[in-house]
């Protein structure tokens, strides 16, 4: 089974190549169901799932992320794992921690290090660095990150908790979602680069 959520708008599906690609372990018929679905979408977000032959499509309403939202912290489950995954399909590990108004930043075992959030990857601005979680970390394969990835200079480096960082959450639907930052000079130069990262993705973004 394979599954995947994204935004469509009147010039296709964001990040296409990224959510074709989590079709692909299906074979050529999920694809070609892909392929198809893709040219014909309405502007929406859709949630679509292949299993048994089958692509269902079913739309949802839009991301539950917002600007400076609060967060809390948890342990990840899958903090025993190691490197990017699939994106599993609800009902999953995830479930416990997606709540309404609030997100759960997924920490290491000692909760030191951020690997994720409940419903987003995450990343760090470290003046001009943009910081990824390494590679050999347990995350969701997000398909927004592997597009920023390909578009800007990014640095792998654990996302240290205690480093107070501007944060910003990323995923398909939502785009770029940036946490509150308290101090006011972080804030404004978190602000310029979050025009730029914005820009390159979504100027770009199919």
């Amino acid at each position: 089974m394979s599954y995947t959520t994204l935004r469509s708008t009147e010039d296709g599906v964001l990040f296409l190549a990224g959510h074709r690609r989590r079709f692909e372990p299906c074979g050529t018929e999920a694809l070609a169901a892909f392929d198809a679905f893709a040219r014909t979408v309405a502007p929406g977000v859709w949630v679509l799932h292949f299993a048994d032959g089958r692509l269902s499509a079913t739309a949802r309403a839009g991301s539950r992320l917002f600007p400076e939202m609060p967060v809390r912290y948890a342990v990840s489950p899958f903090a025993g794992r190691r490197g990017p995954f699939r994106k599993p399909a609800p009902p999953c590990a995830y479930d416990p921690f997606r709540l309404g108004g609030v997100e759960t930043l997924l920490t290491s075992p000692d909760g030191a290090e951020i690997y994720e959030s409940a419903n987003a990857a995450v990343i760090a601005l470290d003046g001009d660095r943009i910081l990824v979680v390494p590679d050999d970390r347990p995350r969701v394969d997000s398909v927004a990150l592997a597009a920023l990835r390909e578009r800007v200079a990014t640095t792998p480096a654990p996302i240290l908790v205690a480093a107070g960082l501007p944060l910003v959450l990323l995923n398909a639907v939502k785009g770029l979602c940036p946490l509150a930052v308290a101090d006011p000079g972080l804030r404004a130069a978190a602000g310029v680069v979050l025009l730029r990262l914005e820009k390159l993705l979504f100027d770009r973004g199919r």
